[in-house]
Formats: structure tokens, C-alpha cells, sequence
């Protein structure tokens, strides 16, 4: 028998609030299961299975995430677009470190969940927007997407990490390392010879 009320998005939520707490490798279907007070069998009415349920918190954290981020952005451009995004991306991973890796992991998502979840395709509509302020077109978007995405991760995950035990800030290095992006976007290279793909 189904427990009156649960449902595929509160089995989902329940699991991204344990990814939070535990980290998102070590969510189990059992540990959601005694989270919502019901047995294991009845989350199986809701989810086919943990694969579809990291697939699931893999596609709330990113709606979440690129929500923050665009009403972060709104109306910003050049520098200030820049940082709001940047911002919104670390405080995300900070408050949310399990949804975070979730958004982050290489996982096998349902067809048709995925193209039900407006988050990665946003995601990816914010960047080239922001990145075409900039002035750059393709083959360049391509490259100056994936530069920022592995400085934010990088520097995030560093971070959660404790990576950063210096006398200095990571406050500081991050207000840097933005303004250094920026300068880069401002003065983006030329291609070089045969690099049109």
C-alpha cells in the first residue's frame, strides 16, 4: 500500500536533504526510506530504484542552482554579470554540498526526465548569454564555458576540501581570481592557426 502523500518529488526532496547531511554518494533508498517513516518497498511505487533517484536530486539541484543564478543576473552585465553568477554558484555549493555534487557527478538520467527538467538547458542559455556580453562566438563560447566551469568547481571544490588552509582568504583569492576572468574575457586570444572546431 502507498503512504497517503508521498510522492516521486517528496521522495526526491527527502533525498537531497540527506545528500546534504551524509554526502550524495552515500544517500541509500533505505536511509530515505526511514527519513520519510515508511518502509523501503513503498519508495518503489515513486522511484524504479536508487540510479533513478541520484537522477532525480542530479536534476532538482540544477533547477535550483540555475534559478539562484539567474535572479543573481538579472539585468547585470560584463563584471558584475560575471561575479553574480560565480556567486550565486559557490554560495549554491556551499548551503547545498550533496545537491552540489549531485549536479556535478556523471549519472545515467532518464530520458524523459530529463527533458522534463528546465534546469541544464537554462544553465546553459545563462552562460552563452552572459559569455556573449563578452563579445565571443563559437568556437569560443565553447571554450570560455568550460574554462568557467572548472574554475568555479574547481575553486569550490578545493574549498569544501579545506583545501585552502593559507593565512589568506579564500575570500580574497576568489575576488581575484573574478577579476582575472573577467580581464581574460575582456582580451580573449585569437585562435590559433586551424583551430575552428
Amino acid at each position: 500500500m502507498v503512504r497517503a502523500g508521498l510522492t516521486a518529488e517528496r521522495v526526491t526532496i527527502a533525498g537531497a536533504e540527506l545528500a546534504d547531511e551524509v554526502g550524495f554518494e552515500r544517500v541509500s533508498m533505505s536511509q530515505v526510506a526511514r527519513r520519510l517513516g515508511v518502509k523501503d518497498a513503498s519508495l518503489y511505487s515513486h522511484v524504479r530504484g536508487l540510479e533513478e533517484l541520484r537522477g532525480r536530486i542530479a536534476l532538482l539541484a540544477a533547477d535550483e542552482k540555475t534559478l539562484r543564478i539567474a535572479e543573481a543576473t538579472a539585468g547585470r552585465a560584463g563584471r558584475e554579470a560575471l561575479a553574480a553568477y560565480a556567486n550565486a554558484w559557490r554560495e549554491y555549493a556551499h548551503r547545498h554540498p550533496g545537491r552540489y555534487a549531485a549536479t556535478q557527478a556523471a549519472l545515467r538520467i532518464d530520458p524523459e526526465l530529463a527533458a522534463a527538467a528546465p534546469g541544464p538547458r537554462r544553465a546553459v542559455e545563462l552562460t552563452y548569454d552572459m559569455l556573449r556580453g563578452y563579445g565571443l562566438s563559437e568556437p569560443d563560447l565553447t571554450d570560455a564555458v568550460r574554462l568557467l566551469r572548472s574554475t568555479f568547481h574547481g575553486f569550490v571544490a578545493l574549498e569544501a576540501a579545506g583545501g585552502f588552509a593559507q593565512q589568506r582568504s579564500p575570500q580574497h583569492s576568489w575576488v581575484r581570481s573574478l577579476d582575472a576572468l573577467h580581464t581574460l574575457l575582456e582580451h580573449w586570444p585569437p585562435p590559433r592557426d586551424g583551430d575552428s572546431s
